[in-house]
């Protein structure tokens, strides 16, 4: 049966051809993720991808080239949708009434640190397993956006020891989702979140003591 659009039609030229753009690219990336996670990049073949997805060989050349190529897709989208999920935690919480910088950030870092589980797989692959040439440098090039999101984020002025401080606090947690990775449990990974995020609040008064940081020093007892 065709697709139907909200409207109740099918899409304008036809449901193979809509297929063609929309879905089958999906189709094919959610396999791939299956198999790069099962093989790693250097062992994983397009042909188990064509298994896994339903789609021709010709359809994923088509599509994406190469399976470096596929492997490059897989990780933007990943990396787009980890930074949706970042972004939408701080802006639940500017929505909630939260103005400082720091409880932004720990609000990022928490649907982030938190969507860690569910997407094991995914940081398995790119921050674990073996990649293709050329990816530590995307990589590298995606750390230093993040570096300078954060920098944005903390109203940070720009001086040698907060880029330091910034750094800092971007690159543990960067490395608590590797920990969460780890767990065996749901669990285990929503305490290793919470203990994430207690060491990450700790870290509150060190960049709150630099000159240019505008952030509240918090003495509730809390932490």
């Amino acid at each position: 049966m065709p697709r139907q659009t909200t409207s109740g039609e099918p899409p304008a030229g036809g449901s193979r051809k809509w297929r063609s753009t929309e879905i089958v690219r999906a189709e094919i990336l959610d396999a791939a993720r299956e198999v790069f996670a099962l093989r790693g990049f250097a062992e994983a073949g397009i042909n188990e991808v064509v298994e896994r997805s339903g789609a021709s060989v010709g359809s994923i050349y088509h599509h994406f080239g190469s399976k470096t190529d596929l492997f490059m897709a897989l990780w933007e989208r990943h990396h787009s949708e980890q930074i949706a999920i970042a972004r939408q935690g701080v802006v639940e919480a500017q929505a909630a009434g939260v103005t400082d910088p720091f409880d932004l950030l720990v609000a990022g870092a928490r649907a982030y640190l938190e969507a860690t589980w569910p997407r094991r797989d995914l940081v398995r692959i790119f921050q674990v397993g073996d990649t293709p040439p050329g990816f530590s440098e995307v990589q590298r090039r995606s750390g230093r956006e993040w570096l300078n999101r954060n920098f944005r984020l903390l109203g940070a002025t720009d001086e040698p020891v907060n880029r330091v401080l910034v750094w800092l606090v971007t690159s543990y947690i960067g490395e608590a989702r590797r920990e969460i990775c780890r767990q065996r449990t749901p669990r285990a990974a929503r305490e290793q979140v919470e203990a994430m995020l207690e060491v990450l609040e700790r870290m509150r008064p060190l960049l709150a003591g630099a000159n240019g940081m505008r952030l509240v020093v918090r003495d509730d007892g809390k932490h």
